[in-house]
């Protein structure tokens, strides 16, 4: 039955089955032809995998970042990121990384990260001089920091699947998103030194104070959230609505950019993003269901462990198949669905949960760059007016950059634990 559960989603996955309705149709075939569990059970475990207090907050994180898209904090955060680091060598593609850093500290997302600050400096980039798939990769590379340095969805659904602290997912991601964000820039400084892409005009002092006191109110919206999280003034769910009702006041009353016609677009659209989300975690959850009870994760953990009991051989192997997973399949049903596979295996290891769930997100977050599935590939080959296809040759140093971050952090553990410690 295990066999034919994988025949039928391989197979709904080949015909173009959304991810939702494949994962759904498939296990509740299986179900069916196995006539041991009744439909009305596995409609009850669908209602009972969305209607949790922790998910809430993927809506909510959603609309906050739809809201600072339109209400002009992103606009302002770039523009200061532009004053302080602008006129450096590859002066723009450094702005483009540091403004998608900021915008992950409260959207959540990749491909609002990609969308919000690729309309604003893939075309200023390419304006400038800077070779359009060049422009182009650096978005979609930084866009990924959206699920990296939290608030995360990716961690959301992880901590939920998991059973693990979102909270401490939060602080475990923080130094290694800085890690990658560093090593982000690094390499686009050198590859804009090897091109020879300069630097914008230079700003004064007063420019300086300027760009700040304008983008004060934006700057202060991250500092909100995770500082009320990492407090312990309120969870990350109530977290994530505190920075819709910032986000809505600002944009609206303060800085006046989001008109109230505006809101029914900002909000539909976060209602599509949050429903597809929702549909695979509720597809997927009887598809784990179906594991659990055909005891597929202990087959599989047994099979690792005979092959190799060593925690480094082990955490490389998984590493490897996260990094293939995440090139064809969504990110938030590839959480759904492995992580009862693999968290089962790394805690007979001895590999720390949250640890591993850090691992987990930064593996499949290089999904979003790569073929053939690549989201934030599409979304910034759309905004630059370039083809797919052009990309893939730009896009291969920063793969290959944040394949050697996630060994680094896979295999120094404290890198994602010091902070949680060091804050206990």
């Amino acid at each position: 039955m295990t066999a034919l559960l994988f025949a039928l989603l391989a197979l709904l996955f080949l015909i173009g089955v959304p991810i939702a309705v494949a994962l759904g149709m498939a296990s509740s075939l299986v179900f069916l032809v196995d006539g041991q569990v009744s439909l009305i059970v596995l409609m009850q475990r669908m209602f009972n995998s969305v209607a949790s207090f922790p998910l809430l907050a993927i809506p909510f994180f959603i609309l906050a970042g739809k809201l600072m898209e339109n209400g002009g904090i992103s606009r302002r955060l770039i523009h200061l990121a532009n004053v302080m680091f602008g006129r450096v060598t590859g002066g723009l593609a450094i702005v483009s990384i540091i403004a998608c850093a900021f915008f992950a500290a409260i959207s959540g997302s990749a491909a609002a990260t990609t969308a919000a600050v690729g309309s604003l400096l893939i075309p200023a980039m390419i304006k400038k001089g800077y070779d359009k798939s060049f422009s182009t990769a650096v978005q979609a590379a930084g866009g990924t920091i959206g699920v990296m340095i939290p608030p995360s969805v990716p961690l959301v659904l992880y901590g939920v699947s998991a059973g693990v602290s979102i909270s401490s997912l939060f602080i475990a991601g923080i130094i290694p998103g800085i890690l990658v964000v560093v090593s982000l820039l690094i390499l686009v400084y050198v590859i804009s030194l090897r091109k020879g892409y300069g630097g914008g005009e230079k700003f004064t002092i007063m420019e300086f104070f300027k760009a700040f006191a304008d983008a004060i109110l934006a700057i202060l919206m991250p500092v909100i959230i995770l500082g009320g999280i990492y407090g312990g003034i309120f969870t990350p769910t109530e977290a994530a609505v505190v920075a819709v009702f910032y986000g809505l006041i600002v944009g609206v009353f303060i800085y006046k950019e989001i008109k109230l016609k505006d809101l029914i677009e900002i909000f539909s659209s976060s209602v599509v993003v949050s429903a597809v989300i929702m549909f695979i975690i509720a597809g997927a959850s009887i598809f784990g269901y179906y594991l659990t009870r055909a005891r597929v994760p202990r087959e599989i953990t047994e099979v690792v462990l005979g092959v190799t009991d060593n925690w480094i051989i082990a955490l490389l192997i998984i590493n490897v198949l996260l990094l293939f997973i995440g090139t064809f399949l969504e990110t938030s049903a590839a959480i759904i669905i492995l992580t009862p596979i693999l968290v089962p295996i790394v805690s007979a290891l001895g590999i720390d949960l949250v640890h591993f769930g850090i691992i987990m997100i930064f593996n499949l977050a290089i999904g979003f760059i790569t073929p053939p599935v690549g989201l934030n590939l599409f979304i910034a080959a759309n905004i630059a007016g370039t083809k797919f296809e052009s990309l893939i040759k730009a896009i291969i140093p920063f793969i290959i950059i944040m394949i050697l971050d996630i060994l680094i952090i896979s295999f120094i553990p404290s890198i994602s634990l010091f902070l949680g410690g060091f804050m206990k």
